[in-house]
């Protein structure tokens, strides 16, 4: 009984040191785009507001965050592993200026914590309404980088080496099944190498479509030269069961929308692209549409534009969290310098 009593003893010290005295953290809790912001004073509303605001190209209104709000004296230990947390800490007596504070894993993992010290509600309140979109954008981002660590372990090894051949590599995980590996001539005679992966199981379905095409000018990263690819290619590829249907981008209510994007912050090369972010639907045919978003990028060294497009489809379903999984394929592209 002693024994036994001195070797759970032991374990106990041996977990609580770890390896090389590192600090062992608990899991996160929490789903996934899930926030705890913790403050108190009306500009907390504010800022719940900004992280729970409609995201851009989803079919039906589904925020960025689901956002839970807490006063300052709450938050206590079991809420400090959630794993997107925001503190507003605002103290005359402390802070004399507003500094911002990023860290991750404080106190789980993985996490993401900012906190934002201000001297007063108002200077907190012109801060956020200067820079809260970018907060939400660097919380979103961490997200996404999570996201990737779990697609490293099984991917589609097929894929991947039909896009090894083209140069490129991505971590299409290997529950997608690959469709489509081939060169498409298109209507002004240019030949787009396409790879197409569909991921159909349950009730959603989930495609990645990689093109590749000569680069020609600048003006193939605008909005509407990357819409015309998009339109040329997958319109020529996706189709419904109606014959003569196709797939095209939807404009009248939620027009597609291009921003320039950095990489994540464990990429390779530290590159730009450029985010497309809109709705598709199915022209000449049944009523389907759904998201996409698209990543489009410079390869330097074969002279060519590639575009990683993401889209789904999921009748009567929440997508915000399947998008943004999706999403986070994207970021894995690699251009032949990069590998």
């Amino acid at each position: 009984m002693k024994k036994s009593i001195l070797y759970a003893l032991m374990a106990l010290v041996l977990v609580s040191c770890g390896k090389g005295n590192e600090r062992l953290l608990t899991s996160a809790t929490g789903s996934i785009y899930e926030c705890l912001v913790v403050g108190n004073g009306a500009v907390r509303e504010s800022v719940a507001a900004t992280m729970g605001a409609d995201m851009y190209g989803l079919p039906q209104m589904e925020s960025y965050f689901t956002v839970t709000q807490i006063p300052a004296s709450q938050f206590d230990d079991f809420l400090k592993s959630t794993r997107n947390i925001l503190v507003l800490d605002v103290n005359e007596h402390k802070y004399t200026q507003v500094k911002v504070l990023k860290s991750r894993d404080v106190w789980s993992k993985p996490q993401a914590v900012i906190r934002i010290q201000a001297p007063s509600d108002e200077a907190l309140q012109a801060y956020w309404t200067e820079n809260g979109e970018a907060v939400r954008e660097w919380f979103v981002r961490e997200e996404l980088a999570r996201q990737i660590t779990f697609y490293r372990a099984n991917t589609n090894k097929e894929a991947r080496a039909i896009l090894n051949k083209q140069g490129y590599d991505m971590l299409i995980p290997e529950d997608y099944m690959l469709i489509k590996n081939e060169e498409l001539r298109i209507k002004n005679d240019e030949v787009v190498n396409v790879v197409w992966c569909c991921n159909n199981k349950g009730p959603m379905r989930k495609d990645i479509v990689v093109m590749s095409y000569p680069y020609t000018s600048q003006e193939q990263f605008s909005n509407d030269s990357i819409i015309a690819m998009r339109n040329a290619v997958l319109g020529q590829i996706v189709s419904a069961q109606v014959e003569g249907s196709h797939m095209g981008t939807e404009y009248k209510h939620f027009p597609p929308v291009t921003r320039q994007v950095p990489a994540l912050r464990d990429s390779v090369g530290g590159f730009y692209a450029m985010e497309t972010r809109g709705l598709w639907k199915i022209l000449d045919g049944e009523a389907m549409g759904g998201p996409f978003v698209s990543l489009t990028r410079l390869d330097q060294v074969n002279g060519r534009v590639v575009t990683a497009e993401a889209f789904l489809f999921a009748a009567g379903q929440k997508k915000r969290n399947a998008m943004r999984q999706s999403e986070a394929i994207l970021y894995t592209l690699k251009m032949p310098n990069e590998k």
